[in-house]
C-alpha cells in the first residue's frame, strides 16, 4: 500500500482506516498453523484493547491451496485467540482495576474449509481455556469435592457419565496410595471417572477405548517431607495434569469424537496434619504391590498407581495415558523447551510424537528400562516411591508408575512439571497455567 509502512513482525497489526486491520502472517517461509495459532493469540489481544464486536478475514484462500491444510489453519487461529485472550477473573474483587473482558466476538471466514477448522479450534481453545481456568483456581476453593463437583457438572452439560469413588470405597478397594496421600486433609480424597460414550462409533474405532489419567493433586505441601523456601508457592497447580484431562474430556464430548474415551483423576490434596502419612510408612495399594513410603513429596505417584491399576483392571483400556507434573527433574533436564514422556509400545510412541507435532505441544522420549524399574525396589516392601539418590530423577517416577500398568497394555506417561506454567510468559498463553496437554491429548484420542 502507497505510502504506509506495513507491520512484517508476526502478529503486529496496523490500523489502516476504519474498520480496516492490516494483520502481519511473518514471512512466507515457515508460514504454517503453529504460527498462525501465535498470530491468532496476539490478534485477540489486540481486539479485546480495541473492544472489538465483530472482525471479516480476508484473503484466506492464500494461506494454502490445500482445502486441508485452511482447515487446519482455521483450527489453529481459533485456538490462538481463544488461548490469547482468557483471563482468570472469576474471583476479582470490588478493587478490581481490569476492564470487563469482550462479551463475545464474531467472526467471518469466507472459505467453508477454514470456517471448520476454526469451529473445531473453538472447542478444543475451550477446553485448553477450561483447564487452564481449574489450574489457576485457589486451595480454599479447588479441593477434592470442588473437582468432583466440576466433573460431574461438565457430564451434566455435555452428555458424559461421571462416576466417583470417595475415600470410604477407595479404603475397602485396598486404593492404599490414594488414601494414604489424602488422609491428612480435611478434604477427603477421591477417584473421579468421566466417561465418553458417543452413540455412532465406525467400525474402526468399535473395539478401542482410550483412557486418560490425570495427576490431581488440589495442593501440594510436601506432607511431612516439607516444601521449603517458598517451594511451596505455586503449588495449587499440582493439579494441572487433571486439568488437562477435563479439558480435554470437554473438547473430546464437544466435538462428538467417535470413539470411547474415559478419563480418571486422581484427587487428593497433600497436607500435614496428626492423620498424614509418614516417611517410613509401607502402604499396599489397588493391585497389591506394597511400597516403603521414602518421601512423602513423591505423593503424585502413589495417587496415580492406584489409578492406573484400577483402570486397567476394571475398565479394560486398549490404550492408557497419563499426564501429570511428576518431577522436578524433568524440568532440569529438559527445561521449559518440551515435556518429558516415556513409552516403549512404538505404536502409541509414534502417535504421541505425531500428535505433539502437530498441535505444537513438544515432547522427548526418556529411556525406561529393566534397570530403573529394579533402582526402586525396597528391602522392607516391594518398591520406594522415591530413591534417595537423585540419579535418573524424571525416570524413577515412570518406573515406579511401571508396576502398576500391565505390561502389554500401550502406555504413555508424559511428565508436564516445566510445562503447565508459564513464569516468563509466552506470545501464545502469557504468563501463568498454559492448559498444556489438551491439544495433544485430543489430537492423539482422534488419530488412535
Amino acid at each position: 500500500m502507497r505510502g504506509v509502512d506495513l507491520p512484517t513482525e508476526t502478529g503486529a497489526t496496523l490500523q489502516l482506516d476504519v474498520g480496516r486491520l492490516a494483520l502481519s502472517m511473518g514471512p512466507a517461509a515457515g508460514f504454517d498453523a503453529a504460527r498462525l495459532r501465535v498470530v491468532g493469540a496476539k490478534l485477540a489481544r489486540t481486539l479485546v484493547r480495541m473492544a472489538a464486536s465483530t472482525i471479516a478475514i480476508d484473503d484466506v484462500r492464500s494461506w494454502s491451496a490445500d482445502a486441508a491444510v485452511r482447515r487446519s489453519m482455521g483450527q489453529a487461529l481459533a485456538e490462538g485467540m481463544l488461548l490469547g485472550s482468557w483471563r482468570f477473573d472469576s474471583l476479582d474483587g470490588s478493587a478490581s482495576r481490569r476492564e470487563p473482558k469482550l462479551a463475545t466476538l464474531r467472526v467471518f471466514l469466507g472459505d467453508r474449509s477454514a470456517r471448520e477448522g476454526f469451529s473445531a479450534g473453538l472447542a478444543i481453545g475451550e477446553g485448553v481455556n477450561a483447564a487452564r481456568t481449574v489450574a489457576a483456581t485457589p486451595p480454599n476453593v479447588a479441593n477434592p469435592p470442588w473437582i468432583a463437583s466440576e466433573a460431574r457438572k461438565l457430564g451434566r452439560q455435555l452428555g458424559m457419565r461421571v462416576r466417583v469413588i470417595d475415600h470410604r470405597k477407595a479404603a475397602k478397594l485396598g486404593m492404599g496410595g490414594l488414601v494414604a496421600v489424602g488422609q491428612g486433609s480435611s478434604a477427603s480424597p477421591c477417584l473421579v471417572m468421566i466417561e465418553w460414550s458417543p452413540r455412532r462409533v465406525p467400525s474402526r474405532s468399535r473395539d478401542q477405548h482410550v483412557v486418560l489419567v490425570g495427576k490431581t493433586i488440589t495442593y501440594d505441601t510436601g506432607g511431612y517431607s516439607l516444601k521449603v523456601n517458598n517451594g511451596m508457592k505455586g503449588m495449587k497447580y499440582d493439579k494441572s495434569g487433571g486439568a488437562a484431562v477435563l479439558g480435554a474430556m470437554r473438547a473430546i464430548a464437544s466435538l462428538k469424537l467417535p470413539i470411547r474415551v474415559t478419563a480418571v483423576l486422581a484427587v487428593a490434596e497433600n497436607m500435614v496434619s496428626e492423620r498424614s502419612y509418614r516417611p517410613d510408612d509401607i502402604i499396599t495399594l489397588y493391585n497389591g504391590v506394597s511400597v516403603e513410603v521414602t518421601n512423602t513429596d513423591a505423593e503424585g505417584r502413589l495417587v496415580l498407581a492406584d489409578a492406573l491399576s484400577y483402570a486397567c483392571a476394571t475398565l479394560k483400556p486398549t490404550a492408557i495415558i497419563d499426564i501429570a507434573t511428576l518431577t522436578g527433574g524433568v524440568g532440569v533436564a529438559l527445561g521449559n523447551f518440551c515435556a518429558g514422556y516415556f513409552c516403549e509400545d512404538r505404536a502409541l510412541s509414534a502417535l504421541v510424537e505425531n500428535s505433539a507435532a502437530s498441535t505444537g505441544e513438544l515432547v522427548w522420549r526418556l529411556p525406561l528400562w529393566d534397570a530403573h524399574r529394579e533402582f526402586m525396589r525396597s528391602q522392607h516392601a516391594d518398591i520406594i516411591n522415591s530413591n534417595p539418590l537423585r540419579s535418573a530423577h524424571p525416570i524413577q517416577g515412570a518406573a515406579f508408575l511401571s508396576y502398576f500398568v500391565e505390561p502389554k497394555l500401550p502406555w504413555a506417561h508424559l511428565d508436564i512439571a516445566s510445562m503447565a506454567v508459564s513464569e516468563s510468559g509466552n506470545d501464545l498463553t502469557g504468563t501463568g497455567p498454559t492448559g498444556w496437554g489438551v491439544r495433544l491429548l485430543v489430537d492423539l484420542v482422534q488419530k488412535v
